[in-house]
């Protein structure tokens, strides 16, 4: 009897154990482990930095601008045009914003934030296209169709230098990889490239 029982279970097991579905897939993952497509998951880019030619630039178009809202405050009392008063309005309203944009860039980096009219020092370093004091004194002195020819002349020279100094940044290794150095200059290359076109218009009186 007890060899039967015996004989009996024995065969109970083997069958069980033939019957039982075998594991051909990976293992289960385990709480915490992270898997392969986790890990091969693209991770986000670190946010660019900045480089010394993107401060130099932003600090240079801090007085750049500066200048260019001098000169359209002469014009305010100078001229009796009102396409020029439009023309300066554009150039006030969104140059002001810029500089005011250059200097919270700047200090948010704990750099350096020049004075606005320190091209006015003697010793100052003019950036490319600002005019001289020599150029500024004949602009205040004109009046009338005189004003608007020396005012269109020096803002279209003013215009170049700014696009210049966009030029002079893109050519810096790694500079201008920031996305708000990228975006500003971007802008600043567009809008003064069609300011230039438009004052050339006015020039010729079209």
């Amino acid at each position: 009897m007890k060899r039967a029982i015996a004989g009996l279970m024995a065969g109970v097991c083997a069958t069980a154990c033939q019957s039982a579905p075998t594991r051909s897939g990976p293992p289960a993952a385990q709480p915490g482990a992270s898997s392969p497509a986790a890990r091969s998951a693209p991770q986000p880019a670190p946010s660019p930095g900045f480089t010394e030619a993107d401060v130099r630039f932003m600090q240079g178009m801090i007085g750049h601008h500066a200048q260019a809202l001098e000169m359209t405050e002469l014009l305010k009392t100078r001229t009796a045009r009102d396409d020029m008063k439009l023309l300066a309005l554009r150039i006030e309203v969104s140059q002001r914003d810029e500089i005011k944009l250059m200097q919270q860039w700047l200090r948010d980096r704990g750099q350096s934030v020049p004075d606005e009219h320190a091209h006015h020092a003697h010793d100052a370093k003019l950036m490319p296209g600002m005019l001289t004091a020599e150029e500024m004194a004949r602009l205040a002195a004109a009046k009338g169709p005189e004003f608007d020819r020396l005012f269109l002349e020096g803002m279209i020279k003013h215009h170049e230098g700014a696009l210049v100094m966009v030029r002079e940044l893109m050519s810096q290794p790694g500079a201008a990889q920031n996305s708000e150095i990228f975006a500003f200059a971007s802008d600043v290359e567009s809008d003064q490239s069609m300011e230039i076109n438009r004052m050339r218009a006015m020039l010729l009186g079209k």
